[in-house]
């Protein structure tokens, strides 16, 4: 049986107030089933964002691990990276790139006729076997060449119209002013490549400075000896001061190795804390090896420069 209830309006029964209820639930149950929908669609879009940023990075890592590999095996060959257009493009200016470039833009081809290049071309090859034969050598930092006849287009790219030109292309960012060496200024000598590399990427390149003199063999290939046609006797040291041979540099790079060595006995010994008694043997072998083979040295410059008047135990 219905029963009404009046409130001014239209009376409602107890089958509309449950159909009301009805409905109500009703329409609850499918906003919350399109709640969960649209809940499980947004956690789909963040998943596949998430796995295609990992696939992205890993796709980034490799890059890089391939780029670091291959420049890793061109720097086990030689010191100095030689570089055309495409490689400049791939390993020095498109990322990812974890490392540093530093790149020599060059003309050392005869028809150019530039020695300043070959000049500046011989001191950056100093460096960078320093730091390619070095302790401290890692895949952080690399030299490169940029020759014009070998990469025209990276000059224009760059707008540069004068070489040689000394640039460093840090791991992040992009170059700065301070970037470019100021040759007109510093010079291109090796220990001044160093300390601007060094301020650069904080990487430190020691350059022992040749004093035996292995560049000019390497430049003018001279021979190893020479034998005399008429007794037969080989000399290995050159009687003149404007000439020598290969195996002349060996010996005085093997008397300054000993001379260094004594004088590194004789800092030991007087800075060790250890035994008395083994500080003074090692004294004396240091002493022993700085005069016997600095004598043996002198004795051998006095050979080559006739008229010099000192001398020390060996004549």
């Amino acid at each position: 049986m219905a029963r009404y209830h009046w409130s001014g309006s239209w009376p409602v029964t107890e089958q509309d107030v449950c159909g009301a209820g009805a409905a109500g639930t009703a329409t609850t149950d499918m906003a919350r089933s399109a709640n969960m929908c649209i809940g499980g669609g947004c956690c789909l879009l963040v998943l596949l964002l998430c796995l295609r940023s990992s696939g992205g990075q890993k796709k980034k890592e490799n890059l890089l691990a391939e780029k670091v590999e291959q420049l890793m095996e061109w720097s086990s060959r030689r010191s100095v990276i030689r570089m055309n257009g495409d490689k400049f493009r791939r390993f020095v200016k498109a990322p990812p790139r974890n490392y540093s470039m530093l790149v020599m833009f060059t003309a050392l081809q005869p028809q150019r006729q530039c020695s300043v290049c070959r000049q500046a071309n011989e001191e950056y090859q100093v460096l960078a076997n320093s730091w390619r034969y070095s302790s401290a050598f890692s895949n952080k930092l690399f030299f490169t060449v940029v020759d014009y006849d070998e990469g025209a287009d990276v000059f224009q790219q760059l707008n540069m119209n004068s070489a040689p030109t000394f640039m460093h292309f840090p791991a992040k960012g992009k170059p700065k002013r301070a970037d470019t060496f100021d040759l007109q200024r510093i010079g291109f000598a090796a220990e001044q490549l160093a300390k601007w590399i060094a301020d650069r990427t904080d990487v430190h390149c020691v350059v022992f400075a040749m004093t035996s003199g292995q560049m000019w063999n390497h430049i003018r290939g001279p021979p190893y000896a020479h034998k005399n046609p008429q007794n037969g006797q080989v000399s290995y040291i050159h009687g003149s001061s404007q000439a020598q041979f290969v195996a002349e540099s060996h010996i005085i790079l093997l008397l300054n190795a000993a001379i260094t060595m004594g004088m590194v006995l004789l800092n030991e010994a007087a800075t060790s804390k250890g035994d008395v008694g083994k500080r003074r043997i090692i004294c004396l072998v240091g002493l022993g090896l700085v005069v016997f083979f600095f004598s043996f040295l002198l004795s051998i410059f006095r050979s080559k420069y006739h008229g010099y008047p000192y001398s020390f135990l060996i004549k």
